[in-house]
Protein backbone atom coordinates (compact mmCIF):
# COMPACT_ATOMS: atom_id res chain seq x y z
CA UNK A 1 0.00 0.00 0.00
CA UNK A 2 1.35 3.39 -1.01
CA UNK A 3 1.61 5.90 1.83
CA UNK A 4 1.39 9.70 1.69
CA UNK A 5 1.66 12.54 4.18
CA UNK A 6 -1.70 13.82 2.91
CA UNK A 7 -4.40 12.96 0.39
CA UNK A 8 -6.63 15.67 -1.06
CA UNK A 9 -10.05 14.68 -2.44
CA UNK A 10 -11.21 16.93 -5.28
CA UNK A 11 -9.36 19.45 -7.45
CA UNK A 12 -11.76 22.37 -7.05
CA UNK A 13 -10.54 25.70 -5.71
CA UNK A 14 -10.08 24.51 -2.13
CA UNK A 15 -8.56 21.19 -3.11
CA UNK A 16 -6.01 22.79 -5.42
CA UNK A 17 -4.78 25.40 -2.96
CA UNK A 18 -4.67 22.98 -0.03
CA UNK A 19 -2.68 20.43 -2.06
CA UNK A 20 -0.22 23.07 -3.26
CA UNK A 21 0.17 24.56 0.23
CA UNK A 22 1.21 21.17 1.60
CA UNK A 23 3.38 20.16 -1.37
CA UNK A 24 5.36 23.42 -1.31
CA UNK A 25 6.63 22.43 2.13
CA UNK A 26 8.17 19.24 0.81
CA UNK A 27 5.43 16.86 1.93
CA UNK A 28 4.27 13.87 -0.07
CA UNK A 29 0.78 14.70 -1.37
CA UNK A 30 -1.69 12.88 -3.62
CA UNK A 31 -4.57 14.79 -5.24
CA UNK A 32 -7.50 12.67 -6.50
CA UNK A 33 -10.07 14.14 -8.93
CA UNK A 34 -13.11 12.37 -10.40
CA UNK A 35 -13.22 14.69 -13.47
CA UNK A 36 -10.60 14.83 -16.24
CA UNK A 37 -9.56 18.47 -15.64
CA UNK A 38 -8.81 20.54 -12.55
CA UNK A 39 -10.94 23.37 -11.27
CA UNK A 40 -14.45 22.24 -10.33
CA UNK A 41 -16.48 25.37 -11.10
CA UNK A 42 -13.25 27.15 -12.05
CA UNK A 43 -13.17 25.73 -15.57
CA UNK A 44 -14.16 26.51 -19.14
CA UNK A 45 -15.61 24.57 -22.08
CA UNK A 46 -15.77 25.05 -25.86
CA UNK A 47 -18.77 25.32 -28.17
CA UNK A 48 -18.11 26.27 -31.79
CA UNK A 49 -15.51 29.03 -31.87
CA UNK A 50 -16.19 30.17 -28.28
CA UNK A 51 -14.52 29.10 -25.04
CA UNK A 52 -17.07 29.67 -22.30
CA UNK A 53 -16.25 30.65 -18.73
CA UNK A 54 -18.23 28.40 -16.37
CA UNK A 55 -18.54 30.37 -13.15
CA UNK A 56 -16.22 33.31 -12.48
CA UNK A 57 -17.98 36.68 -12.59
CA UNK A 58 -16.11 38.99 -10.24
CA UNK A 59 -12.99 37.91 -8.37
CA UNK A 60 -12.79 39.52 -4.94
CA UNK A 61 -9.90 40.02 -2.56
CA UNK A 62 -7.24 40.89 -5.15
CA UNK A 63 -6.43 44.53 -4.57
CA UNK A 64 -3.51 46.13 -6.37
CA UNK A 65 0.22 45.39 -6.22
CA UNK A 66 0.53 48.53 -4.08
CA UNK A 67 -2.44 47.58 -1.87
CA UNK A 68 -2.64 43.78 -2.07
CA UNK A 69 -5.76 42.05 -0.85
CA UNK A 70 -5.77 38.68 0.93
CA UNK A 71 -6.24 36.67 -2.26
CA UNK A 72 -3.41 38.42 -4.11
CA UNK A 73 -1.15 37.71 -1.13
CA UNK A 74 -2.25 34.07 -1.01
CA UNK A 75 -1.64 33.51 -4.73
CA UNK A 76 1.77 35.18 -4.40
CA UNK A 77 2.66 32.90 -1.50
CA UNK A 78 1.61 29.90 -3.59
CA UNK A 79 3.94 30.99 -6.38
CA UNK A 80 1.27 31.44 -9.08
CA UNK A 81 0.59 35.19 -9.04
CA UNK A 82 3.22 36.04 -11.66
CA UNK A 83 1.86 33.34 -13.98
CA UNK A 84 -1.53 35.04 -14.34
CA UNK A 85 -2.76 38.33 -15.80
CA UNK A 86 -5.53 39.95 -13.79
CA UNK A 87 -7.89 42.57 -15.21
CA UNK A 88 -9.43 45.19 -12.94
CA UNK A 89 -13.11 46.04 -13.39
CA UNK A 90 -13.83 49.71 -12.69
CA UNK A 91 -17.56 49.21 -12.12
CA UNK A 92 -19.20 47.29 -9.32
CA UNK A 93 -22.17 46.58 -11.54
CA UNK A 94 -24.92 47.97 -13.70
CA UNK A 95 -28.46 47.53 -12.42
CA UNK A 96 -31.34 47.41 -14.91
CA UNK A 97 -35.06 47.15 -14.27
CA UNK A 98 -36.26 47.21 -17.89
CA UNK A 99 -38.19 50.40 -18.59
CA UNK A 100 -37.85 51.58 -14.97
CA UNK A 101 -34.25 52.02 -13.81
CA UNK A 102 -30.77 51.85 -15.32
CA UNK A 103 -27.90 52.79 -13.03
CA UNK A 104 -24.19 51.95 -12.97
CA UNK A 105 -22.24 52.01 -9.72
CA UNK A 106 -18.48 52.54 -9.83
CA UNK A 107 -15.96 50.67 -7.70
CA UNK A 108 -15.10 53.95 -6.00
CA UNK A 109 -16.68 55.17 -2.78
CA UNK A 110 -17.17 58.82 -3.69
CA UNK A 111 -18.35 58.12 -7.23
CA UNK A 112 -20.82 55.54 -5.93
CA UNK A 113 -22.19 57.93 -3.30
CA UNK A 114 -22.45 60.79 -5.82
CA UNK A 115 -24.30 58.65 -8.35
CA UNK A 116 -26.80 57.37 -5.80
CA UNK A 117 -27.35 60.86 -4.41
CA UNK A 118 -27.97 62.17 -7.92
CA UNK A 119 -30.44 59.41 -8.74
CA UNK A 120 -32.17 59.42 -5.33
CA UNK A 121 -31.95 63.07 -4.18
CA UNK A 122 -34.57 62.69 -1.43
CA UNK A 123 -32.28 60.22 0.35
CA UNK A 124 -29.04 62.10 -0.20
CA UNK A 125 -27.96 62.21 3.43
CA UNK A 126 -29.04 58.63 4.09
CA UNK A 127 -26.80 57.39 1.26
CA UNK A 128 -23.78 59.05 2.87
CA UNK A 129 -24.65 57.76 6.34
CA UNK A 130 -25.20 54.22 5.08
CA UNK A 131 -21.85 54.08 3.29
CA UNK A 132 -20.17 55.50 6.41
CA UNK A 133 -21.73 52.61 8.36
CA UNK A 134 -20.55 50.06 5.77
CA UNK A 135 -16.98 51.35 6.01
CA UNK A 136 -16.83 51.77 9.78
CA UNK A 137 -18.39 48.36 10.34
CA UNK A 138 -16.06 46.67 7.85
CA UNK A 139 -12.96 48.21 9.39
CA UNK A 140 -14.01 46.96 12.81
CA UNK A 141 -14.68 43.51 11.36
CA UNK A 142 -11.29 43.36 9.66
CA UNK A 143 -9.30 44.69 12.59
CA UNK A 144 -11.13 42.85 15.32
CA UNK A 145 -12.14 39.56 13.74
CA UNK A 146 -9.92 38.83 10.74
CA UNK A 147 -6.74 40.25 12.29
CA UNK A 148 -7.56 38.42 15.54
CA UNK A 149 -7.15 41.41 17.82
CA UNK A 150 -6.84 40.05 21.39
CA UNK A 151 -8.88 43.04 22.56
CA UNK A 152 -11.81 42.10 20.32
CA UNK A 153 -14.77 43.05 22.49
CA UNK A 154 -18.16 44.75 22.39
CA UNK A 155 -16.68 47.79 24.10
CA UNK A 156 -13.84 48.25 21.59
CA UNK A 157 -15.78 47.27 18.45
CA UNK A 158 -19.39 48.27 19.14
CA UNK A 159 -20.53 48.52 15.51
CA UNK A 160 -19.47 44.99 14.74
CA UNK A 161 -21.29 43.51 17.71
CA UNK A 162 -24.37 45.64 17.05
CA UNK A 163 -24.80 44.90 13.35
CA UNK A 164 -22.95 41.71 12.36
CA UNK A 165 -25.89 39.32 12.59
CA UNK A 166 -28.80 41.64 12.00
CA UNK A 167 -30.32 40.94 8.61
CA UNK A 168 -29.42 43.30 5.80
CA UNK A 169 -33.04 44.20 5.02
CA UNK A 170 -33.54 45.52 8.54
CA UNK A 171 -30.62 47.91 8.16
CA UNK A 172 -31.66 48.99 4.66
CA UNK A 173 -35.15 49.74 5.98
CA UNK A 174 -33.65 51.71 8.83
CA UNK A 175 -31.72 53.99 6.45
CA UNK A 176 -33.89 54.22 3.31
CA UNK A 177 -37.50 54.46 2.13
CA UNK A 178 -37.08 54.09 -1.65
CA UNK A 179 -37.35 50.38 -2.59
CA UNK A 180 -35.27 50.86 -5.75
CA UNK A 181 -32.42 52.37 -3.76
CA UNK A 182 -32.54 49.47 -1.32
CA UNK A 183 -32.44 47.04 -4.22
CA UNK A 184 -29.52 48.84 -5.88
CA UNK A 185 -27.39 48.59 -2.74
CA UNK A 186 -28.20 44.97 -1.89
CA UNK A 187 -27.64 43.17 -5.20
CA UNK A 188 -24.64 41.28 -3.88
CA UNK A 189 -27.03 39.11 -1.88
CA UNK A 190 -27.02 36.99 -5.03
CA UNK A 191 -23.40 36.10 -4.24
CA UNK A 192 -24.59 34.36 -1.06
CA UNK A 193 -27.85 32.86 -2.33
CA UNK A 194 -29.74 34.29 0.64
CA UNK A 195 -32.13 37.28 0.20
CA UNK A 196 -31.61 40.54 2.16
CA UNK A 197 -34.18 39.51 4.77
CA UNK A 198 -32.00 36.51 5.68
CA UNK A 199 -28.43 37.46 4.79
CA UNK A 200 -26.46 38.92 7.71
CA UNK A 201 -25.72 42.62 7.28
CA UNK A 202 -22.08 41.81 8.00
CA UNK A 203 -21.86 39.67 4.85
CA UNK A 204 -23.38 42.38 2.64
CA UNK A 205 -21.28 45.16 4.17
CA UNK A 206 -17.96 43.38 3.83
CA UNK A 207 -18.71 42.49 0.20
CA UNK A 208 -19.53 46.10 -0.67
CA UNK A 209 -16.44 47.32 1.15
CA UNK A 210 -14.13 44.71 -0.39
CA UNK A 211 -15.31 45.20 -3.96
CA UNK A 212 -15.08 49.00 -3.66
CA UNK A 213 -11.68 49.11 -1.98
CA UNK A 214 -9.98 46.07 -3.52
CA UNK A 215 -11.95 46.20 -6.80
CA UNK A 216 -13.56 43.35 -8.72
CA UNK A 217 -11.23 41.47 -11.07
CA UNK A 218 -11.27 38.88 -13.81
CA UNK A 219 -8.26 37.25 -15.47
CA UNK A 220 -7.13 36.48 -18.97
CA UNK A 221 -7.90 32.93 -19.89
CA UNK A 222 -10.66 32.85 -17.29
CA UNK A 223 -10.82 30.67 -14.21
CA UNK A 224 -9.40 27.68 -16.10
CA UNK A 225 -6.13 29.61 -16.37
CA UNK A 226 -6.09 29.95 -12.59
CA UNK A 227 -6.81 26.25 -12.03
CA UNK A 228 -4.15 25.24 -14.55
CA UNK A 229 -1.55 27.55 -12.99
CA UNK A 230 -2.15 26.11 -9.52
CA UNK A 231 -2.02 22.56 -10.86
CA UNK A 232 1.22 23.24 -12.76
CA UNK A 233 2.86 24.67 -9.64
CA UNK A 234 1.61 21.73 -7.58
CA UNK A 235 3.23 19.23 -9.95
CA UNK A 236 6.39 21.35 -10.02
CA UNK A 237 6.45 21.17 -6.21
CA UNK A 238 6.47 17.37 -6.38
CA UNK A 239 2.78 16.71 -5.87
CA UNK A 240 1.07 13.75 -7.52
CA UNK A 241 -2.36 13.87 -9.17
CA UNK A 242 -4.76 11.31 -10.60
CA UNK A 243 -7.67 12.44 -12.79
CA UNK A 244 -10.69 10.24 -13.56
CA UNK A 245 -10.15 8.75 -10.13
CA UNK A 246 -13.04 8.92 -7.68
CA UNK A 247 -12.66 8.27 -3.98
CA UNK A 248 -15.27 5.78 -2.85
CA UNK A 249 -14.36 5.49 0.81
CA UNK A 250 -12.35 7.12 3.58
CA UNK A 251 -10.92 4.48 5.88
CA UNK A 252 -11.34 5.33 9.57
CA UNK A 253 -10.31 3.33 12.64
CA UNK A 254 -10.76 4.33 16.27
CA UNK A 255 -11.70 7.86 15.27
CA UNK A 256 -8.64 8.46 13.06
CA UNK A 257 -8.11 8.53 9.31
CA UNK A 258 -6.07 5.70 7.79
CA UNK A 259 -6.39 6.56 4.09
CA UNK A 260 -8.81 6.21 1.19
CA UNK A 261 -10.11 3.57 -1.20
CA UNK A 262 -10.52 4.56 -4.86
CA UNK A 263 -13.27 3.46 -7.24
CA UNK A 264 -10.85 0.78 -8.52
CA UNK A 265 -10.59 -0.69 -5.04
CA UNK A 266 -7.04 0.53 -4.35
CA UNK A 267 -6.26 1.37 -0.75
CA UNK A 268 -3.95 4.40 -0.37
CA UNK A 269 -2.63 5.27 3.07
CA UNK A 270 -2.46 8.71 4.72
CA UNK A 271 -3.08 9.97 8.23
CA UNK A 272 -4.28 13.29 6.85
CA UNK A 273 -7.10 13.70 4.32
CA UNK A 274 -8.45 17.02 3.04
CA UNK A 275 -11.89 16.77 1.46
CA UNK A 276 -12.94 19.36 -1.11
CA UNK A 277 -16.19 17.42 -1.50
CA UNK A 278 -19.28 18.44 0.43
CA UNK A 279 -19.44 17.52 4.10
CA UNK A 280 -22.62 15.57 3.33
CA UNK A 281 -20.99 13.43 0.65
CA UNK A 282 -17.79 13.02 2.66
CA UNK A 283 -19.54 11.59 5.69
CA UNK A 284 -22.61 9.88 4.26
CA UNK A 285 -21.19 8.44 1.03
CA UNK A 286 -17.52 7.92 1.91
CA UNK A 287 -17.69 6.49 5.43
CA UNK A 288 -19.09 3.45 7.15
CA UNK A 289 -22.09 4.47 9.29
CA UNK A 290 -20.42 3.53 12.56
CA UNK A 291 -17.60 6.00 11.88
CA UNK A 292 -19.81 9.06 11.29
CA UNK A 293 -19.73 11.33 14.38
CA UNK A 294 -23.18 11.86 15.90
CA UNK A 295 -22.44 15.60 16.08
CA UNK A 296 -22.21 15.68 12.28
CA UNK A 297 -25.46 13.81 11.79
CA UNK A 298 -27.12 16.27 14.16
CA UNK A 299 -25.78 19.25 12.21
CA UNK A 300 -27.10 17.81 8.94
CA UNK A 301 -30.60 17.67 10.42
CA UNK A 302 -30.59 21.44 11.00
CA UNK A 303 -29.11 22.62 7.70
CA UNK A 304 -30.61 22.92 4.23
CA UNK A 305 -28.85 22.51 0.90
CA UNK A 306 -28.14 25.87 -0.76
CA UNK A 307 -29.01 26.93 -4.29
CA UNK A 308 -27.37 25.80 -7.46
CA UNK A 309 -27.48 27.84 -10.65
CA UNK A 310 -29.11 27.92 -14.04
CA UNK A 311 -26.72 29.47 -16.55
CA UNK A 312 -27.14 30.38 -20.20
CA UNK A 313 -23.89 30.71 -22.14
CA UNK A 314 -24.14 32.79 -25.32
CA UNK A 315 -21.66 33.46 -28.10
CA UNK A 316 -22.80 36.58 -29.97
CA UNK A 317 -21.75 37.55 -33.49
CA UNK A 318 -21.31 41.21 -32.56
CA UNK A 319 -19.30 43.49 -30.32
CA UNK A 320 -21.02 44.08 -26.96
CA UNK A 321 -21.44 47.81 -27.57
CA UNK A 322 -23.64 47.10 -30.58
CA UNK A 323 -26.42 45.94 -28.27
CA UNK A 324 -25.71 48.33 -25.40
CA UNK A 325 -23.53 46.16 -23.15
CA UNK A 326 -20.92 48.47 -21.61
CA UNK A 327 -20.13 46.87 -18.26
CA UNK A 328 -18.68 43.52 -17.26
CA UNK A 329 -21.43 42.79 -14.71
CA UNK A 330 -25.11 43.67 -15.05
CA UNK A 331 -27.90 42.67 -12.69
CA UNK A 332 -31.28 42.55 -14.44
CA UNK A 333 -34.53 42.16 -12.56
CA UNK A 334 -38.25 42.73 -12.72
CA UNK A 335 -38.62 41.83 -9.03
CA UNK A 336 -36.97 44.07 -6.42
CA UNK A 337 -38.41 42.15 -3.45
CA UNK A 338 -35.60 39.77 -2.54
CA UNK A 339 -37.88 37.29 -0.81
CA UNK A 340 -40.14 37.02 -3.86
CA UNK A 341 -37.14 36.68 -6.18
CA UNK A 342 -35.62 33.98 -3.98
CA UNK A 343 -38.94 32.12 -3.86
CA UNK A 344 -38.79 31.63 -7.64
CA UNK A 345 -35.45 29.85 -7.22
CA UNK A 346 -37.43 26.88 -5.92
CA UNK A 347 -39.73 26.72 -8.95
CA UNK A 348 -39.54 26.37 -12.72
CA UNK A 349 -41.39 29.65 -13.15
CA UNK A 350 -39.96 32.27 -15.50
CA UNK A 351 -37.22 34.17 -13.74
CA UNK A 352 -37.36 37.86 -12.91
CA UNK A 353 -33.79 38.03 -11.59
CA UNK A 354 -30.43 37.32 -13.22
CA UNK A 355 -26.87 38.53 -13.64
CA UNK A 356 -25.24 38.95 -17.05
CA UNK A 357 -21.46 38.87 -17.34
CA UNK A 358 -19.76 40.04 -20.53
CA UNK A 359 -16.21 38.74 -20.61
CA UNK A 360 -15.19 41.02 -23.48
CA UNK A 361 -15.76 43.94 -21.13
CA UNK A 362 -13.37 42.29 -18.64
CA UNK A 363 -10.70 41.95 -21.33
CA UNK A 364 -10.44 38.20 -20.79
CA UNK A 365 -9.96 37.61 -24.54
CA UNK A 366 -12.26 34.60 -24.79
CA UNK A 367 -14.21 35.69 -27.87
CA UNK A 368 -12.94 35.91 -31.47
CA UNK A 369 -12.60 39.35 -33.05
CA UNK A 370 -15.94 40.99 -33.80
CA UNK A 371 -17.83 38.75 -31.37
CA UNK A 372 -18.52 38.60 -27.65
CA UNK A 373 -19.32 36.04 -24.99
CA UNK A 374 -21.87 36.47 -22.23
CA UNK A 375 -23.02 34.26 -19.37
CA UNK A 376 -26.43 34.80 -17.81
CA UNK A 377 -26.87 33.20 -14.41
CA UNK A 378 -29.79 32.94 -12.06
CA UNK A 379 -29.85 30.98 -8.84
CA UNK A 380 -32.04 27.92 -8.60
CA UNK A 381 -32.51 24.98 -6.29
CA UNK A 382 -32.39 21.45 -7.68
CA UNK A 383 -35.70 20.38 -6.12
CA UNK A 384 -38.01 21.29 -9.02
CA UNK A 385 -35.67 19.60 -11.50
CA UNK A 386 -36.00 16.27 -9.68
CA UNK A 387 -39.65 16.17 -10.74
CA UNK A 388 -38.96 16.64 -14.47
CA UNK A 389 -39.29 13.33 -16.37
CA UNK A 390 -36.12 12.42 -18.25
CA UNK A 391 -37.88 12.55 -21.61
CA UNK A 392 -38.96 16.17 -20.94
CA UNK A 393 -35.67 17.43 -19.49
CA UNK A 394 -34.32 19.15 -22.61
CA UNK A 395 -37.67 20.76 -23.43
CA UNK A 396 -37.94 22.19 -19.92
CA UNK A 397 -34.28 23.22 -19.90
CA UNK A 398 -34.45 25.22 -23.13
CA UNK A 399 -37.86 26.69 -22.37
CA UNK A 400 -36.39 28.00 -19.14
CA UNK A 401 -33.29 29.24 -20.97
CA UNK A 402 -35.49 31.10 -23.45
CA UNK A 403 -37.24 32.89 -20.59
CA UNK A 404 -33.88 34.00 -19.18
CA UNK A 405 -32.77 35.24 -22.60
CA UNK A 406 -36.08 37.10 -23.01
CA UNK A 407 -35.45 38.97 -19.76
CA UNK A 408 -31.97 40.01 -20.92
CA UNK A 409 -33.29 40.95 -24.35
CA UNK A 410 -35.56 43.46 -22.62
CA UNK A 411 -32.49 45.07 -21.08
CA UNK A 412 -30.38 44.77 -24.24
CA UNK A 413 -32.70 44.83 -27.28
CA UNK A 414 -31.25 42.87 -30.19
CA UNK A 415 -29.29 40.42 -28.04
CA UNK A 416 -31.40 37.47 -29.19
CA UNK A 417 -30.85 38.35 -32.87
CA UNK A 418 -27.07 38.00 -32.51
CA UNK A 419 -26.89 34.55 -30.89
CA UNK A 420 -24.42 32.31 -32.73
CA UNK A 421 -23.79 29.69 -30.03
CA UNK A 422 -25.90 28.82 -27.01
CA UNK A 423 -25.60 26.33 -24.17
CA UNK A 424 -27.33 26.03 -20.83
CA UNK A 425 -26.59 24.32 -17.53
CA UNK A 426 -29.09 23.37 -14.83
CA UNK A 427 -28.68 22.33 -11.19
CA UNK A 428 -28.54 18.75 -12.48
CA UNK A 429 -25.52 19.72 -14.60
CA UNK A 430 -23.77 20.97 -11.46
CA UNK A 431 -24.69 17.78 -9.63
CA UNK A 432 -23.08 15.76 -12.40
CA UNK A 433 -19.81 17.70 -12.58
CA UNK A 434 -19.37 18.82 -8.97
CA UNK A 435 -20.89 15.87 -7.15
CA UNK A 436 -22.49 18.24 -4.62
CA UNK A 437 -25.93 17.56 -3.17
CA UNK A 438 -28.44 19.58 -5.16
CA UNK A 439 -25.62 20.83 -7.36
CA UNK A 440 -25.14 23.51 -4.70
CA UNK A 441 -22.58 26.18 -5.56
CA UNK A 442 -22.49 27.82 -2.10
CA UNK A 443 -22.71 24.76 0.13
CA UNK A 444 -25.58 24.80 2.60
CA UNK A 445 -27.92 27.79 2.70
CA UNK A 446 -25.74 30.63 3.98
CA UNK A 447 -27.92 31.59 6.93
CA UNK A 448 -26.11 33.14 9.87
CA UNK A 449 -26.32 29.95 11.95
CA UNK A 450 -24.61 27.97 9.17
CA UNK A 451 -21.99 30.58 8.29
CA UNK A 452 -18.22 30.38 8.56
CA UNK A 453 -18.45 32.07 11.97
CA UNK A 454 -19.91 28.91 13.49
CA UNK A 455 -18.74 26.02 11.31
CA UNK A 456 -15.55 24.12 12.06
CA UNK A 457 -13.24 23.36 9.14
CA UNK A 458 -11.84 20.40 11.04
CA UNK A 459 -13.71 17.17 11.60
CA UNK A 460 -14.11 15.39 14.94
CA UNK A 461 -12.33 12.55 13.14
CA UNK A 462 -8.60 12.89 13.66
CA UNK A 463 -6.78 13.68 10.41
CA UNK A 464 -9.86 14.76 8.40
CA UNK A 465 -10.05 18.36 7.15
CA UNK A 466 -12.37 20.28 4.87
CA UNK A 467 -11.81 22.97 2.26
CA UNK A 468 -14.53 24.79 0.39
CA UNK A 469 -17.93 26.40 0.70
CA UNK A 470 -19.41 23.64 2.86
CA UNK A 471 -17.43 24.83 5.88
CA UNK A 472 -17.27 28.53 5.02
CA UNK A 473 -18.46 31.06 2.50
CA UNK A 474 -19.11 30.40 -1.17
CA UNK A 475 -17.36 32.05 -4.08
CA UNK A 476 -13.85 32.04 -5.50
CA UNK A 477 -11.88 34.04 -2.93
CA UNK A 478 -13.34 32.26 0.14
CA UNK A 479 -12.83 28.77 -1.27
CA UNK A 480 -9.31 29.45 -2.55
CA UNK A 481 -8.35 30.84 0.84
CA UNK A 482 -10.13 27.98 2.64
CA UNK A 483 -7.87 25.54 0.82
CA UNK A 484 -4.76 27.41 1.95
CA UNK A 485 -6.06 27.38 5.52
CA UNK A 486 -6.74 23.63 5.42
CA UNK A 487 -3.26 23.04 4.03
CA UNK A 488 -1.69 25.00 6.88
CA UNK A 489 -3.61 22.97 9.46
CA UNK A 490 -2.33 19.76 7.88
CA UNK A 491 1.23 21.09 7.99
CA UNK A 492 0.82 21.97 11.65
CA UNK A 493 -0.36 18.43 12.38
CA UNK A 494 2.50 16.91 10.40
CA UNK A 495 4.94 19.02 12.39
CA UNK A 496 3.57 17.47 15.59
CA UNK A 497 3.90 13.97 14.14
Amino acid sequence: MRQYDAIVIGAGNGGLTSALTIARHGKKVLLLERHNIPGGCATSFIRGRFEFEVALHQLSGMGSPEQPGPLRSALDELGVLNKLEFIEQHDLYRFIIPGVLDITLKANREELVNELQKRFPKEKESVRRFMDLVYEFSMQMIEGLYMRNPEFSKQKYPLYFKYAFKNAQEILDEYFTDPYLKAALSLYWGYTGVPPSRVPFGDLAIMLFAYIELKPYHLKGGSQALSNAIMDEYIRAGGEVRFNCEVKKIEVKNGSVLGVITEDGEMIGAKNVVSNASTVRTYIDMMDPENIPESQLKSFRTMTIGPSAFTVYLGLDCEPGEIGIREAATFITTEIDGDKAAATFKTLDNQGWCMLSCYNECGSAFAPAGTCQVAIVTLQYADPWYTVPAQHYYDVKYRYANAVVDLCNRAFPGLRDHIEEAEASTPLTHMRYLGHPGGSIYGQDQFAKDSHFFLSKRSPIQGLYFAGAWVGSGGFEPTLEAGCSAGRRVLAELAKQ
